[in-house]
């Protein structure tokens, strides 16, 4: 029902409603707490990795599965820190972007509802690992299911999460997406997850190296050869090869993503996060080479400026969004006063003693192009396409091409999305639009 909805409304009308709190507080909630629950996220995904990946080497060295036992004690704390953490930002992003958010999600249907089940079965698979390690430590190949089963799980959802955020910023799609599988054919969704699961990794390997690195965790009784230097190195070399990976799918992302929300100003913020990764990267590589102490100074250090990536990076996905948006909610709020209008005045009429006749339209094409073009053409602002004065400007002295145009359109500026034609229109009714174009005066 939405689908056809939108199909044939592609600019949605609002309910006014005032926000519970001043929009700049909702923004700053909306990008602060959606960092933390991506902090947990990441080490929610990237242990649940990285025990799947040692407990596979423990099949032929105990101290691996030693190992991957105590990476996975951790994955249950931090996927109910993630979960809790997740209101927040999920309710801002349900306030600030009402009708874009509920129209992916409402798009890709079913998908998106199976988050829910989704996540209840990782949980409960993940409880059945961490509880059966020792019952099945002769089974190693079942065991072993059910965290790969756990693993897919937790690599799944965010991939759902994230094809759904990308679909919001595409409004002019959505009368063509009919499903799940459509949405991932919009650009950037692949770039995006890959540049999510080594944010993972990297994160993941900064958390267990000052984990295992902590005065508090002992040696003694856990591990036969393993030494604490050797588990700290393997966890800062996975982070330094995993921040090494963003310039590899940071710039990927960076080039996929549609030029309607490129700013100046979001290039700096990239720039300047890109920047900080090259200093973190010199950093771990220090530690690592000069074997400086974890945790110490340096090790610090890097957990503060990679926290400064991090919300440089959240910035600059608030900021692309907020471009890409930017028109569109321009639109709506111009649909949506017209629309209130209208119901204002239709009440008005109703207690009129007198029913007043409406007045004819200046030109006959008025009325259609109001109820087929005005929502993608405004007078003199470029909207979905440009505006009317360059429009007539083009077609002053050729009705005809113009006709032809608004039946059957092609493709002229590459910056501007291709037109939907109207071949259902008669040839009087094409006239009459046309006429109305070339004769109104938009300035």
């Amino acid at each position: 029902m939405m689908v056809a909805i939108l199909t044939q409304i592609p600019i949605p009308k609002d309910i006014p409603l005032p926000l519970p709190l001043p929009e700049w507080l909702l923004v700053f909630i909306l990008v602060f707490s959606f960092l933390l629950h991506i902090l947990f996220i990441n080490l929610m995904v990237g242990s649940s990795i990285l025990t799947f990946w040692y407990e596979l080497r423990g099949k032929k060295n105990n101290d691996y599965d030693r190992l991957a036992r105590e990476i996975a004690t951790t994955i249950t704390v931090n996927k109910s820190l993630a979960v809790v953490l997740g209101v927040a930002p999920l309710l801002s992003i349900n306030v600030l972007y009402t009708l874009h958010f509920y129209s992916s999600n409402t798009l890709t249907g079913n998908i998106w509802i199976s988050i829910v089940p989704w996540v209840a079965v990782a949980f409960l698979l993940f409880y059945l690992h961490k509880y059966s390690w020792d019952r099945l430590a002769d089974n190693k190949p079942l065991h072993l299911s059910i965290l790969g089963a756990g693993v897919m799980s937790f690599l799944l959802i965010p991939f759902i999460f994230l094809t759904n955020i990308n679909l919001m910023l595409f409004p002019e799609k959505w009368g063509e997406i009919q499903g799940f599988f459509d949405a991932l054919t919009l650009p950037n969704v692949f770039p995006r997850y890959f540049h999510f699961v080594t944010a993972c990794m990297a994160v993941t390997g900064l958390f267990l190296a000052w984990w295992f690195g902590r005065k508090k965790f002992r040696m003694e009784g856990r591990f036969e050869n393993l030494t604490k230097a050797e588990i700290k190195k393997q966890m800062l070399n996975l982070a330094l090869a995993a921040t090494g990976l963003q310039f590899i799918f940071g710039p990927l992302l960076f080039l996929t993503l549609p030029a309607k929300g490129v700013t100046w100003g979001l290039f700096w913020v990239i720039l300047a996060g890109a920047t900080i990764a090259v200093i973190v990267l010199v950093q771990l590589w220090k530690i690592l080479n000069k074997k400086t102490q974890i945790p110490g100074k340096r090790f610090y250090l890097v957990l503060v400026l990679f926290s400064f990536l991090v919300a440089f990076m959240g910035t600059g996905r608030h900021l692309y969004r907020e471009n890409a948006l930017k028109t569109h909610k321009k639109m709506m709020a111009e649909r949506t006063a017209a629309h209130w209008e209208a119901v204002r005045k239709a009440h008005e009429n109703l207690l009129l003693p007198e029913i007043e006749t409406e007045k004819e339209s200046a030109f006959p094409g008025q009325d259609i192009f109001q109820t087929n073009c005005a929502v993608c053409h405004a007078a003199t602002t470029r909207l979905v396409g440009p505006p009317m004065t360059e429009a007539s400007e083009v077609y002053q002295n050729d009705i005809s091409g113009l006709k032809q145009w608004i039946k059957k359109p092609g493709r002229k500026r590459l910056d501007y999305p291709v037109m939907t034609g109207f071949p259902q229109f008669t040839d009087q009714q094409l006239t009459d639009v046309a006429n109305y174009v070339l004769q109104e005066k938009w300035n």
